[in-house]
């Protein structure tokens, strides 16, 4: 399978590594093009704009920082949309809010093309190791024909429905972790101001979890 991948920061460089070691042919393009030099070395080709991407490839992912950086990869010159059409795949694997996703969405549609959005919960270590979860909604067979790319990337895909659910899921998740975080924090400021091991606390959690989980 060949795939475009757009976008080479901390998770895109590591998912797109992971690709090419699986014996996936792999386009990047990166605003900053020299971030596509060691993708180079491991086998990768190059674009030298979003809409050359997808013009040689079937299948395109994108993976970018922030919801101003996802719409300016598919709407600005040389863009996604220059390209997009009959047979042509569009994946973005950004975390972006609904209005975000359901925009990208509705153009792409609008050319004939197919998207999918599939946001992951995971971050750098995760992303190397190819052991994110994959928070996918939109064109079905789409999400069915992508999936081998998805388990490459990640260690399970969930398919959500319509646009937008995708997004919505990631950022429930993202209050749910973030509320354990604190959690554990205040956790361990308190176990200190007891006068406990925080040490001794973290090895309780850990055999706590353990346990969970069996």
């Amino acid at each position: 399978m060949e795939v475009g991948f757009l976008g080479l920061g901390i998770m895109g460089k590591a998912m797109s590594l992971n690709l090419l070691r699986h014996g996936f042919k792999v386009t990047v393009w990166n605003r900053t093009l020299s971030k596509c030099d060691e993708l180079l070395e491991h086998g990768a080709s190059v674009g030298s704009t979003p809409a050359e991407v997808v013009k040689k490839c079937k299948y395109t992912i994108g993976m970018l920082s922030d919801p101003s950086a996802a719409l300016a990869v598919v709407f600005d010159k040389d863009g996604v949309l220059e390209q997009i059409g009959e047979g042509k795949c569009y994946i973005d694997m950004s975390t972006v809010d609904a209005d975000t996703s359901s925009k990208i969405s509705e153009e792409i549609t609008k050319k004939g093309g197919y998207f999918l959005e599939a946001p992951v919960s995971g971050s750098k270590k995760p992303a190397e190791d190819g052991q994110l979860v994959i928070l996918a909604a939109g064109e079905k067979t789409l999400y069915d024909e992508i999936i081998p790319a998805f388990d490459v990337m990640g260690k399970k895909s969930f398919f959500l429905g319509e646009i937008g659910n995708g997004a919505k899921m990631k950022l429930v998740v993202n209050m749910i972790m973030g509320s354990m975080l604190n959690a554990f924090s205040e956790g361990l400021v308190l176990a200190d101001k007891s006068g406990l091991s925080q040490q001794t606390l973290l090895d309780v959690l850990v055999l706590w979890l353990i346990q969970c989980s069996r």
